[in-house]
C-alpha cells in the first residue's frame, strides 16, 4: 500500500478545516497509509521564514518528493491520477506532498523535488490547500479504482 506523506508549514486553527481534514484523512485509509506532518513556521514576518522552515521540512521528504508551487506544472485530476499511478508504478512506495507557508517553499526543497505542482495560478489560504491537497489525492484514488466519485 503507498504511503502518502503530507508536510505543511504551520497547524491548523479553523475547527471546520479540522473536521474536513479528518474526513478525507479517514477516506483515503482504504487506498493508503497518509501521515500528515506540521513543521513548525518560520518566526520571520518576511521572506526569511522560508530558510527557517527548510530544516523543519527537509528531515521528513523521503521517497518521491512533490511540492505544491504556483510555478509548478499544472494537471487535471485525470493526468494527477495517471502521474501517481506512475509512481507507484515504478515503484514509488512512498510520496512526500509539501505545501510551505505564507512566503512558499524554499529553493533548496524545491531543487530537491522530482515534481512541482500547480493547482492553480491564485493563492489560498495554507489551511484550505491542506483540504484541497487531500481532496485531489482521494479524488487521484479514486479515479485509478474507477469509483463514481470523480463523475
Amino acid at each position: 500500500m503507498m504511503k502518502i506523506k503530507l508536510v505543511c508549514v504551520g497547524s491548523i486553527k479553523e475547527n471546520f478545516f479540522k473536521l474536513a481534514i479528518d474526513e478525507y484523512a479517514k477516506r483515503l485509509q482504504k487506498f493508503c497509509k497518509l501521515e500528515i506532518i506540521e513543521a513548525k513556521q518560520g518566526k520571520s514576518d518576511n521572506e526569511n521564514a522560508k530558510a527557517e522552515e527548510y530544516a523543519e521540512i527537509v528531515k521528513h521528504l523521503e521517497g518521491y518528493i512533490c511540492v505544491l508551487a504556483i510555478e509548478g506544472k499544472q494537471l487535471s485530476s485525470t493526468e494527477f491520477a495517471e502521474k501517481l499511478n506512475d509512481i507507484a508504478t515504478h515503484g514509488g512506495s512512498v510520496v512526500t506532498f509539501v505545501i510551505g507557508g505564507s512566503f512558499g517553499v524554499d529553493d533548496r526543497i524545491k531543487r530537491t523535488a522530482n515534481f512541482l505542482l500547480s493547482f492553480s495560478n491564485m493563492t489560498f489560504p495554507h489551511q484550505l490547500f491542506r483540504v484541497l491537497t487531500l481532496e485531489q489525492i482521494y479524488r487521484a484514488f479514486n479515479i485509478q479504482s474507477h469509483t463514481p466519485y470523480h463523475k
